[in-house]
């Protein structure tokens, strides 16, 4: 079942008097993924809650084929949230289940499959994450990373349309990350579900979407094909991708100028940043299935769309997109800026 379009609009969401983010507008492509960056406290796991309806934002709109979930009556959510599969941040596995039993559970709970259907299609699930042979395990009994797999297992069980992940990579080593973005990109291969990640991890950040956006400052900073942030000379999205100190970002998520002023003179006296040594702007080669999975059939539908937006594009993303669609075979008709 393919994907569908999410179309944020003006979304402002707020706890009491503490603003959590404002007038945040943004569309998900439907059967592409996205990935939402942003400092830690900027409210990206609210956006996620808000995407879904356990928070309600109180101005905007959020539309999810073709209805407004924050008009929309009980019943009507209720219809919209079996579109989705979630994956949260510490995989919310049943302690007491074994792992067959937690993936098999969205099934009972909301289809009338036999036991011999939900077995079928909670082992192709398990297959698909790399458990196979790990079904009668229990949460305790296995790793952080299995159980994230399994997480991810039980948030495709129902074949959504739609793939939240909250910060899927959090508590794997690098490798496992590695091996995750890849799960991802052949996920979207072979359902050509709607993704959004939110994360923190530059490397998954680089290599597996199509779209990225930042949020800081209470705002949404950008939103676009991945190219604009990768390429983008904003301060923030510079500071965040090279994980350096210099620049807006702080311990509490903003600096003054005059903090800002005196670690641009140590860093000019020789001090290091602590960043990454060399500057990583620029756009690597985006992950593609595994051999064997099925084409990404988002890939075609991406480059259509964003030939059609070119022209809004910042010229360095604009020489961006036209290199990846000349490295992919296809020739723009509209040139760089």
């Amino acid at each position: 079942m393919a994907g569908v379009e999410i179309a944020v609009d003006g979304l402002t969401k707020s706890f009491g008097a503490q603003r959590i983010w404002q007038d945040v507008s943004l569309t998900l492509p439907r059967g592409e993924v996205s990935v939402l960056l942003g400092p830690s406290g900027t409210g990206k796991s609210v956006f996620l809650k808000s995407l879904i309806g356990l928070l309600r934002p109180e101005e905007g709109s959020i539309m999810i084929d073709g209805t407004d979930i924050l008009t929309c009556t009980a019943k009507e959510l209720y219809e919209i949230r079996k579109m989705f599969g979630v994956l949260f941040q510490d995989g919310a596995l049943f302690g007491s289940m074994n792992l067959y039993d937690n993936v098999a559970f969205p099934l009972r709970e909301h289809t009338a499959k036999s036991e011999s259907e939900v077995r079928k299609v909670v082992m192709a699930k398990l297959d698909m994450v790399g458990l196979t042979g790990s079904e009668d395990k229990l949460p305790g009994e296995i790793s952080g990373g299995m159980r994230k797999r399994a997480g991810l297992a039980r948030a495709l069980v129902l074949d959504p349309q739609i793939v939240l992940c909250d910060e899927p990579d959090s508590g794997l080593d690098p490798v496992r990350t590695a091996y995750l973005s890849q799960q991802l990109i052949d996920i979207n291969a072979e359902t050509d579900a709607t993704i959004l990640i939110v994360t923190h991890n530059i490397q998954l950040a680089r290599t597996v979407p199509d779209n990225m956006g930042m949020l800081f400052r209470k705002e949404l900073v950008m939103f676009g094909p991945r190219e604009v942030l990768l390429t983008s000379d904003e301060p923030v999205v510079e500071q965040f991708l090279n994980g350096r100190r210099i620049g807006p970002i702080g311990m509490s998520e903003e600096k003054d100028s005059a903090q800002m002023s005196q670690e641009q003179a140590m860093v000019e006296a020789g001090h290091s940043d602590g960043g990454a040594p060399e500057d990583v702007r620029g756009v690597v080669p985006q992950l593609e299935p595994t051999p064997g999975r099925p084409i990404r059939t988002a890939v075609a539908r991406r480059q259509a769309r964003v030939e059609e937006i070119m022209h809004t594009l910042p010229p360095s993303a604009q020489a961006a997109v036209s290199e990846s669609l000349r490295s992919e075979g296809r020739h723009s008709a509209l040139t760089p800026a």
